[in-house]
């Protein structure tokens, strides 16, 4: 009998502790303010006495909503108020990768790109950035794959911008050994479209910030050169399979690029006195800029 009394409590305090969760799900689901959703967060739960003091959702975790339901003033409090506390991994019931970066991959997965902003600025603050933009992300969920990559894959041309301007290495390579650049060409070589919209849009922003290009599939541009010549360009083509040196153009950009700092990125793109034209295609609007308009 009494077994059967402590397995009805528990079963009463996860129920408890479940139904709590889901309200504060929806509660940052429905944008409700800050000060609403951290006390529901910071609510101690019914646990038995060795976990008396967990809580209902870490920084971390309730970053991860955030992002999810672009609450773009949540997001900003978490990372302003807990920058460690929020950019650490999450618990076991979200993401069990030990070196996973799920906020990144989760901001460029749903697009939250003043949200994915705000994360770049802070990893900026603190020790080990760079490291931080290139870590792989989920393998159950993003197979193992950087933000630069999820980016390419899901055709992001203005997460690659920030991606990129604030470190992020293009020669990562996922747990396939793809590089980006042969993520975003693989989407090339797939679509039927004629100018191929987004693809181009990634795969032009993605070779200004390589000076040197190294990926898995050149072997393919030198199999099949008409295809390649047609999918790219001749130009491009030529400069991809090492036939010809960059173009001009391009050179330039990708030493001008080499000079601004991933701490001021992109404003710092933004203001650089050439003709917008030159400049990578779709630059997001930052925390700045808002509060430049303010």
């Amino acid at each position: 009998m009494a077994s059967l009394a402590v397995t009805s409590a528990a079963r009463s305090i996860e129920k408890h502790r479940k139904s709590l969760s889901l309200l504060f799900y929806r509660a940052v689901r429905d944008l409700k303010p800050v000060w609403m959703l951290e006390d529901m967060r910071t609510m101690e739960t019914f646990y038995q006495e060795e976990d008396a003091s967990q809580r209902v959702y870490s920084p971390s975790e309730a970053l991860l909503y955030a992002i999810v339901h672009d609450h773009q003033a949540y997001a900003q409090y978490l990372l302003s108020r807990y920058t460690d506390e929020a950019l650490a991994k999450p618990g076991e019931r979200f993401c069990c990768c030990p070196s996973s970066s799920p906020h990144l991959a989760m901001a460029v997965r749903y697009d939250r790109r003043y949200i994915l902003g705000l994360l770049l600025q802070e990893t900026h603050r603190t020790p080990g950035a760079p490291s931080y933009t290139d870590r792989a992300g989920c393998f159950h969920v993003e197979d193992g794959r950087t933000p630069l990559h999820l980016a390419c894959e899901l055709l992001r041309p203005e997460a690659l911008i920030m991606l990129l301007g604030s470190g992020a290495s293009p020669h990562a390579q996922d747990h396939k050994g793809l590089t980006p650049l042969d993520v975003i060409l693989e989407k090339l070589r797939d679509s039927e479209e004629v100018n191929r919209g987004e693809r181009r849009r990634c795969l032009d922003n993605l070779l200004m910030f390589m000076p040197k290009v190294h990926f898995q599939m050149k072997g393919a541009l030198g199999r099949e050169p008409e295809r390649w010549a047609k999918v790219l360009g001749e130009e491009t083509y030529r400069y991809l399979a090492g036939r010809s040196p960059a173009p001009l153009v391009l050179t330039a950009m990708q030493t001008i690029l080499q000079q601004l700092s991933p701490a001021t990125f992109p404003e710092s793109l933004r203001e650089l006195p050439i003709p917008s034209s030159l400049k990578p295609a779709g630059l997001p609007v930052t925390q700045r800029d808002r509060q430049r308009v303010v």
